[in-house]
């Protein structure tokens, strides 16, 4: 308990500094790259901070030469600290507005250009996905939990619509991401962290072009599928080797 909450202070404090930083430094020196980069230190350290490792497959999945909508399942607050840490290039998250409301936090957040979004008001979040579309038209990739929050027991809960929707709209390829072992590591309403070993595995890219917003369900259904098979696997990604094609799977 008495580490736990050593762990906590220690991440508070790097996490005001380097929020700090990723607010003050794009003052100096403009571009939301910049207080990505940051974002990206902030999460390895803390990572190392609480010992924290993580065992990434898959990393080949990710396309670099293009934008696409990361999806991941939602266990625990590591996981955003995973995703920041091991997912390569620049991308831009779509995060509850609750999060941009934390001081100096959330500043460094919109520094990012982050994407807030109220779930609560439908005209708002709708606003926001446009928001995200605009960041994927400049070339940026965009993350996201579809769960929409963290799962109190570790099971993948049902996904939200609005997401693919923004897919389907924007034409750009979902990339299906499993993260196994944070539900121990740090579970929903507790402040305990337990040092230990996390999987994160990026399974190929899902191509959306032949789905419309009337069949969004299957395509919901065929992401949330992938990720809970490998999730359960808990080993090689589903459909391993990605293809040449950008990464239409096989059926």
């Amino acid at each position: 308990m008495v580490r736990s909450a050593l762990l906590v202070m220690l991440a508070v404090a790097v996490t005001a500094f380097m929020s700090a930083c990723a607010y003050l430094f794009p003052l100096i020196s403009p571009g939301e790259n910049k207080a990505h980069k940051i974002a990206n230190l902030w999460a390895k350290m803390l990572l190392w901070l609480t010992g924290i490792r993580v065992d990434v497959i898959g990393r080949e999945n990710v396309l670099m030469n293009r934008p696409q909508i990361f999806m991941a399942n939602h266990q625990s607050d590591f996981d955003i600290l995973i995703v920041l840490a091991h997912i390569p290039g620049q991308f831009r998250w779509i995060a509850k507005k609750e999060l941009f409301k934390i001081p100096i936090f959330g500043r460094a957040m919109k520094s990012a250009g982050y994407i807030e979004i109220d779930r609560q008001n439908h005209e708002r979040a709708m606003k926001s996905l446009e928001e995200a579309a605009q960041k994927i038209r400049e070339g940026k990739s965009v993350v996201t939990f579809p769960e929409g929050t963290r799962s109190k027991d570790g099971t993948i809960k049902p996904f939200k619509q609005g997401l693919f929707h923004l897919a389907i709209q924007a034409g750009v390829p979902i990339v299906p991401i499993s993260i196994i072992g944070a539900h121990k590591i740090m579970p929903k309403r507790t402040l305990k962290v337990k040092p230990g070993r996390i999987t994160m595995i990026i399974g190929r890219p899902v191509d959306v072009s032949g789905y419309t917003i009337e069949t969004r369900s299957d395509l919901i259904e065929r992401v949330r599928g992938i990720i809970i098979r490998n999730f359960e696997n808990g080993g090689a990604p589903d459909g391993t080797p990605p293809p040449t094609d950008l990464g239409k799977e096989t059926q």
